[in-house]
């Protein structure tokens, strides 16, 4: 927490009495904090903003020639992206709920403790950041821009999903908090860190670890490093990679595969920024920005008693879900020839012309490993391929399991097919002119190859014919 304190603007105090003032600021530099501003006379406030710009105010209500409860509805009114804690010594509850109606978004009453005190920035702190990024995100909504573009350039994509993710990356970006990226194995959770790292404005270094398959000891000592001597074969400390991460982002996937011991000690790291090293006593600080991601249903794994509950909430302060490919077909088209390029220009060959039945084919592929599969899938066709169009037969399985796939998938009504249905054909069809069209529409598909066509539709190709009067 104080390094966050220390990356915001500096901490205003205002009291009219200077004693009051060095005792909190003492106690404040105690604590770690070291950006605090102080002012004693009141009427010097607003002119005092207009130059100093701060992200708290801490202030007193009984002051001389201008109290803070005349103050407080100006500082509101003026500075309304400045947070505002009104201290007293009067205990009036009266006073307390003026304040808070006025836009306080705490009241303390004096001789306040430091950890009070603490907390109650991190809050309005925490409030502020909230209020900022909602009216970001609200701009960048109802204008549909991306400010860094070239940020997302990895990634090839024209979905409107896609676009709001984008938009809300750059939005948090900036944020201190955790960040949550779920989604299926292969849709680019890990892109999706380097995006949000890049437009971060952090110096320090991107860093990334996979969870899978670390034990306690490994994670500890893979995150927090040891000190010499700390077990068997530390014959020499070593810093983590959260110290490796310093000023910078730490990228932890396959959350999800944490036992209970190490998500104890994550979640010690996102509340008080600090760790121990293995074998060693000394506390270390970080001000690393942490990004974590996983395949899995945390809410499942949480039902279970497999993930803390107070860890998952900690973590989805922000939280990105990345969509599969099956939901954002219109994809497929600029991924497949982006991945055609990449595999010729790697094995030295010709780029291939994808036949219509093989773009018709993965344009209802179901793509259980996502982009990543069909990255795969066209590297393999494409060693496979010789010369021509580039057919079925340079997709080792792509028919049978698309077949299957056709004929195990499940329609789920929607309101919005069922309105295109009647506008298209001027009424609600008969299964009949179902059948009919969607016939037609393969063969067409397809440049009247049965075969694929029959592949299409999740039907055998005797049955195809027999639908359009041709002989088997």
């Amino acid at each position: 927490m104080i390094s966050k304190l220390n990356s915001q603007l500096p901490l205003l105090l205002i009291d009219d009495d200077p004693v009051v003032l060095e005792i909190h600021v003492t106690a404040l530099e105690s604590e770690g904090v070291k950006n605090v501003l102080t002012l004693t006379d009141s009427r010097k406030t607003v002119q005092f903003l207009e130059e100093h710009p701060v992200s708290v105010i801490v202030l007193d209500l009984m002051m001389p020639h201008v109290s803070g409860l005349e103050l407080l509805p100006v500082l509101i009114r003026d500075f309304p992206h400045i947070p505002v804690i009104v201290m007293t010594s009067s205990d009036d509850i009266e006073t307390a709920v003026r304040c808070i109606k006025a836009g306080a978004v705490d009241y303390l009453t004096k001789p306040v403790e430091i950890e009070r005190l603490l907390l109650s920035v991190e809050n309005a702190l925490h409030i502020n950041e909230l209020s900022m990024e909602n009216r970001s995100l609200r701009e960048y909504l109802l204008s549909d821009r991306l400010v860094h573009p070239a940020a997302f350039d990895a990634f090839i994509t024209t979905s409107k999903k896609m676009r709001s993710i984008f938009q809300y990356i750059e939005v948090i970006a900036k944020s201190d908090q955790p960040i949550l990226v779920t989604g299926e194995t292969g849709v680019g959770k890990e892109l999706i860190a380097r995006a949000i790292g890049a437009l971060s404005g952090r110096k320090g270094a991107f860093v990334t670890v996979n969870a899978a398959g670390l034990d306690d000891n490994m994670f500890s000592d893979t995150l927090f490093g040891h000190k010499k001597g700390a077990f068997t074969g530390a014959d020499q400390p070593r810093d983590g990679l959260i110290c490796t991460a310093a000023g910078g982002t730490l990228f932890l996937d396959e959350i999800g595969d944490l036992n209970e011991t190490s998500q104890i000690k994550l979640l010690r790291l996102i509340q008080e920024q600090e760790f121990y090293p293995v074998g060693s006593d000394v506390i270390k600080k970080t001000d690393a920005r942490l990004i974590v991601a996983t395949n899995r249903d945390l809410s499942a794994l949480i039902a279970s008693n497999k993930f803390r509950k107070d860890l998952y909430y900690r973590l989805c302060a922000h939280h990105i879900q990345v969509p599969p490919l099956r939901e954002r077909r219109e994809d497929i088209p600029a991924l497949l020839d982006d991945f055609l390029e990449k595999a010729s220009r790697a094995l030295n060959k010709p780029k291939p012309v994808p036949s219509r039945e093989v773009s018709a084919l993965l344009s209802t592929y179901h793509f259980e490993g996502n982009v990543r599969e069909l990255h795969a899938m066209v590297s393999d066709a494409v060693a496979r391929h010789s010369s021509g169009l580039l057919t079925l037969d340079c997709f080792a399985g792509l028919a049978e399991t698309a077949c299957s796939q056709a004929n195990t998938a499940l329609l789920v009504p929607s309101k919005e097919v069922d309105e295109a249905l009647y506008r298209f054909f001027g009424r609600f069809p008969t299964i009949k002119e179902m059948e009919d069209y969607l016939t037609s529409s393969a063969m067409n598909l397809t440049s009247g190859n049965q075969r694929s066509a029959a592949l299409l539709l999740g039907i055998a190709r005797q049955t195809l014919s027999k639908r359009l009067g041709i002989p088997a």
